[in-house]
């Protein structure tokens, strides 16, 4: 089902933005999919840059701006961040915190902004991948006390491919979507 889209990106009412619905199988397949591709592509030397973006969380922002519900964008940003922290090298509980805020963050917006604009999308895309590598970083300098550098430059650049894969990746998603 085609959603109409109008010039509009605020809304006036959160009732007035519908739902997405999806098959089961969408929200078990898409992010193992995505937490497999963030593993195990840079294991080959041809397909390191991938580690540099971040599939699991363009996944949790989709969910959750799509599903516009918060307790749901917490829940999906929380199993994406703790089965990203058990797949790498660190602490447990680092990816789950970032992933778990970018959640909720997500499902907030969802719920006042037309997230069907691509526009939009981009640009939560990289607020949101900043927000994340900022928090991140913080959250390794506080609770770790771990020597951690914030590159902005990097971080902008990283931003800005990750919000044009974002983008890409939300279209896809949106042909998921089950028909009424």
């Amino acid at each position: 089902m085609e959603y109409p889209t109008t010039s509009r990106i605020m809304v006036d009412n959160a009732r007035q933005v519908r739902r997405a619905i999806y098959p089961v199988w969408v929200f078990f397949a898409v992010p193992l999919v995505a937490l497999l591709i963030q593993v195990y592509l840079p294991l080959f030397q041809t397909f390191r840059f991938v580690s540099r973006i971040e599939l699991p969380l363009l996944v949790t922002i989709y969910f959750a701006l799509m599903r516009r519900s918060q307790l749901r964008g917490l829940g999906i940003g929380m199993a994406l961040g703790l089965a990203q922290d058990s797949l790498f090298q660190q602490p447990i509980g680092m990816y789950g915190i970032c992933k778990t805020l970018v959640g909720y963050f997500s499902a907030s917006i969802g719920m006042q902004f037309d997230v069907e604009h691509a526009l939009v999308r981009m640009v939560l895309c990289f607020i949101f991948y900043l927000f994340h590598q900022f928090f991140f970083w913080l959250l390794q300098r506080s609770l770790l006390d771990q020597p951690a550098i914030f590159d902005l430059q990097t971080s902008l650049v990283l931003a800005v491919i990750n919000a044009l894969i974002g983008v890409a990746l939300f279209h896809f998603l949106d042909k998921l979507r089950r028909k009424e």
